[in-house]
């Protein structure tokens, strides 16, 4: 079977994303929307006989002074990972994005490698000679993974490190916490919750916090929560900006897509957080909380109610998005992690993302680039 790349329409672009159980929120149009310092395109791919049997987000980031572009899909592009002629749907899109200009391309193949039980992450915490998550055994693991990552090196594709997405520094986490749903009642979640997390759900109910849907006029309240949550936990916020963008852009293609949380307590929002949606697939986006009055846990009280209107909706799998990987003691984010953990869930590790360069010595220049800021 051979395949042909090229552009298509958002509005076909979004109906094969919708057709399909999962999608990443990063492989639907309106995320480029939201990512106005990268030019968007939506490629297709089409079989012999002209259907369209993949689709993906690509993003491009031009080199400073020049028309050259860094080409990148965030957990895409949205193709059968499964197949056994993979280099054939990724050899066209290469030879696309290098007739566009692109000098190198990464991409983040939504392929799971292992997975580990809420049980056995608990476990490498408490495990002093567990120094990192990938060193301890998995619950699970997928064996067609592996044959993907060998077929990416054979091609010439190389796994890239981790990074934030903070102008060229494009990359997702590697490792995400994810509370399946698919199945299960809403009572048979509850009872997956550890007994500190239903215990502060009860907490949050005597106490009186009331979590609400909230709307583009709250956004400001989350955004000071957030940037007090950043220095917090050291790290750099995106600007409000960024978010009324976001809620503009996703909500126009889809009334559901994103969604606002606030947790209430006595006049005061305590706890906020932002939820995404595709298919059947939820995210926990952006989560913001004050250090403020903790004692009646608003933050498990928004989550909760989080979940529950996913469950609600439709949701075949809650995720709470990035996890670290890292377990030692003086990590300042195990305690999310500890948090994530007593939901029951799991942690999964995907295949990362992948580098290809198109143009060795502009390639070696980025790498450059990024290794000195």
């Amino acid at each position: 079977m051979s395949y042909r790349v090229k552009p298509i329409s958002r509005e076909e672009h979004l109906a094969f994303a919708t057709a399909r159980p999962a999608v990443s929120h990063m492989q639907v149009p309106s995320w480029g929307d939201a990512k106005p310092d990268w030019r968007a395109e939506s490629l297709g791919w089409s079989d012999d006989e002209g259907r369209l049997v993949g689709a993906g987000l690509v993003l491009l980031r031009p080199l400073p002074k020049l028309r050259r572009y860094l080409a990148y899909l965030p957990e895409g592009p949205v193709i059968d990972w499964t197949a056994t002629d993979l280099e054939e749907w990724l050899r066209p899109m290469l030879a696309y994005l290098k007739e566009r200009g692109a000098f190198s391309v990464r991409m983040g193949p939504p392929v799971v490698a292992r997975r580990w039980s809420a049980e056995a992450v608990k476990a490498a915490i408490a495990d002093p000679r567990a120094g990192r998550l990938r060193d301890v055994a998995a619950t699970a693991e997928e064996p067609r993974a592996l044959d993907v990552a060998d077929r990416l090196r054979r091609m010439g594709w190389r796994q890239s490190e981790p990074g934030g997405e903070d102008g060229f520094a494009a990359g997702q986490p590697r490792h995400v916490f994810q509370v399946p749903f698919a199945g299960r009642s809403l009572e048979e979640i509850r009872q997956g919750l550890n007994q500190q997390w239903r215990r502060n759900i009860k907490k949050a109910e005597k106490a009186g916090v009331k979590v609400v849907q909230g709307g583009y006029e709250d956004l400001p309240v989350f955004h000071d929560l957030y940037v007090e949550t950043a220095e917090r936990d050291r790290f750099v916020p995106r600007p409000l900006p960024y978010f009324q963008r976001m809620w503009t852009a996703l909500r126009a293609e889809d009334a559901d897509r994103m969604r606002l949380y606030l947790a209430h307590h006595d006049g005061e929002v305590l706890a906020a957080a932002t939820m995404l949606t595709v298919g059947e697939h939820v995210w926990y986006s952006y989560g913001a909380s004050t250090g403020r009055r903790r004692e009646v846990q608003p933050n498990n009280a928004l989550q909760w109610r989080m979940m529950c209107d996913a469950h609600e909706g439709g949701a075949a799998v809650y995720d709470l998005r990035g996890i670290t990987d890292t377990l030692e003691d003086d990590n300042h984010l195990l305690g999310l992690l500890r948090f994530k953990v007593g939901t029951g869930g799991e942690a999964v590790e995907y295949l990362g993302e992948w580098d290809y360069p198109l143009n060795r010595l502009l390639h070696k220049a980025l790498d450059l680039y990024l290794s000195r800021r």
